[in-house]
């Protein structure tokens, strides 16, 4: 009888210490839930995302006009004669290396300085 009675005190105690256990993680996480859904922290938050996606977009329009500048160097210099395309003085089979690799004749532009 003793024995019984050992084991549901121990029970009832690994019971009660399990329930106070979640207990407290319950309320540590509501307590978080609610520091992020106040409304500041929202609008923060929201404050953040629209900054980032202001810097990415400032970021891509950059990369856009350094791209178009450097299309239209390279259109210019062709309309000017100073643009030469190595394609032009391959013959069939020749190979283009650039660094010890070989690549494609139509990704290598050669353009000359302008003679004053």
């Amino acid at each position: 009888m003793s024995r019984r009675a050992v084991w549901f005190v121990g029970g009832a105690a690994a019971g009660a210490s399990g329930a106070v256990y979640v207990k407290r993680k319950v309320t540590k996480a509501v307590d978080r839930v609610v520091d992020t859904v106040r409304p500041s922290n929202v609008a923060s938050s929201a404050t953040g995302a629209v900054r980032r996606a202001g810097h990415r977009v400032t970021e891509a329009v950059r990369e856009g006009v350094t791209a178009a500048r450097r299309r239209e160097r390279e259109l210019k210099a062709e309309r000017d004669g100073r643009l030469v395309r190595l394609g032009d003085y391959l013959s069939d089979g020749d190979e283009v290396i650039v660094d010890g690799e070989p690549v494609e004749s139509a990704r290598v532009i050669v353009m000359r300085q302008r003679q004053p």
